[in-house]
């Protein structure tokens, strides 16, 4: 048993993925680019709500899109032909999450040069992502109503390194057991400080302040 060496492999590639990302959120403050990292389990309507965004935003800032996905450039031709801003789309070969590499790889590919804002949309996946910090200014955790009021509880992580939280497909909320009340008592366990924006985006309910709330964040970014 004296010749066994145990190595925190985790541990480690952790501590390397936070120094990199420490280095991307320098780079993106010199240069003035406000870089939003959007998180969410698969079918929450990302996609959608980044669209709806997007199109809101385009006319006063400079943006870029990031799409990853496992496989597929479906999210990327959507995001493009539907708000004409550039846009990247990223496989990761089978991984579940992006590192602050892959996000550095995407950022070169996109060019970040003359962007005030960069939306990074994520892979589906409620566990992974959260793990790995990309090097994004912020996080914005989407919760969809039909996924239930209880994921805060179910997955901490996620909702703990959220800078702020979207309950989306709030237009469904008659049909689901899903409580305004009980979403808010749940992630304030996780996360007492995150904002919570209600939105639908097929609605186009909501999105105002979310919006109201980007444009005070690009605005930041822009000034320091």
């Amino acid at each position: 048993m004296e010749n066994i060496k145990v190595v925190e492999i985790k541990e480690d590639i952790a501590s390397r993925n936070n120094e990199q990302a420490q280095s991307i959120k320098d780079e993106l403050k010199r240069k003035k680019v406000f870089f939003l990292n959007v998180m969410s389990s698969p079918g929450s309507g990302k996609t959608t709500l980044i669209v709806n965004l997007v199109n809101r935003l385009k006319n006063d800032y400079r943006i870029g899109v990031i799409e990853a996905d496992i496989d597929s450039d479906v999210d990327a031709h959507t995001v493009a032909e539907k708000t004409g801003v550039k846009t990247v789309q990223i496989h990761t070969a089978g991984a579940c999450h992006l590192t602050c590499q892959m996000a550095n790889e995407s950022l070169s590919a996109l060019g970040i040069d003359g962007l005030d804002f960069v939306i990074l949309e994520n892979i589906g996946n409620l566990v992974c992502p959260a793990e790995f910090d990309t090097g994004a200014s912020a996080n914005l955790v989407i919760l969809s109503v039909p996924e239930g009021d209880d994921k805060p509880l179910k997955y901490p992580l996620m909702f703990e390194v959220a800078t702020a939280v979207a309950i989306t497909k709030t237009d469904v909320l008659p049909i689901f057991d899903f409580s305004f009340e009980n979403i808010e008592n749940n992630l304030r366990i996780r996360n007492p400080h995150a904002p919570i924006f209600y939105t639908s985006a097929l609605k186009d309910d909501g999105i105002d302040a979310l919006e109201t709330y980007l444009r005070g964040e690009i605005a930041k970014a822009i000034k320091d």
